[in-house]
């Protein structure tokens, strides 16, 4: 690490603490030329996980797809953002540790309905009927039946 001041590059940590969220580790640092301070960030370098969409394309994954779904969902609903906010988190850790680098976008879509039903089976109905393209009502009352049965 070169020192800011003087661009000597040994040094010595002074203090190390870990941030609040247990992402990155911040060292207080000493120049060993100057004796100037000065503090450092350590973060974990994570691979972007990747979505591959109904056409073969590949993009980044976005948590605010989720909560913009989630949202529509659950419009008129009594169902606060904060709890939309705690799902939308809870799909994402999910994500993050079964899969490594890619995940298809129909995955996500089973995932979110798998936990959206546990929080509103009226919101799961209205993400089930445009997540799943139904195209009549043959097939919603058969996801209605479905829901009914458990």
């Amino acid at each position: 690490m070169k020192c800011p001041k003087c661009g000597f590059v040994e040094d010595k940590v002074v203090d190390s603490r870990s941030s609040a969220d247990s992402k990155a580790v911040r060292r207080r640092r000493q120049c060993l030329k100057c004796k100037t301070r000065f503090t450092t960030y350590e973060y974990i370098e994570q691979t972007p996980l990747l979505v591959i969409k109904k056409d073969a394309r590949r993009e980044p994954f976005d948590r605010q797809k989720i909560i913009t779904g989630l949202l529509k969902a659950c419009e008129k609903r009594p169902i606060s953002i904060e709890q939309l906010e705690e799902l939308a988190g809870v799909i994402e850790k999910t994500l993050t540790r079964k899969f490594d680098k890619e995940i298809s976008s129909k995955q996500i879509g089973e995932l979110v309905m798998s936990q959206l039903v546990k929080l509103d089976e009226v919101a799961y109905v209205r993400f089930a009927s445009v997540y799943r393209q139904f195209r009549d009502v043959s097939q919603f009352m058969k996801e209605m039946k479905t829901i009914l049965k458990k």
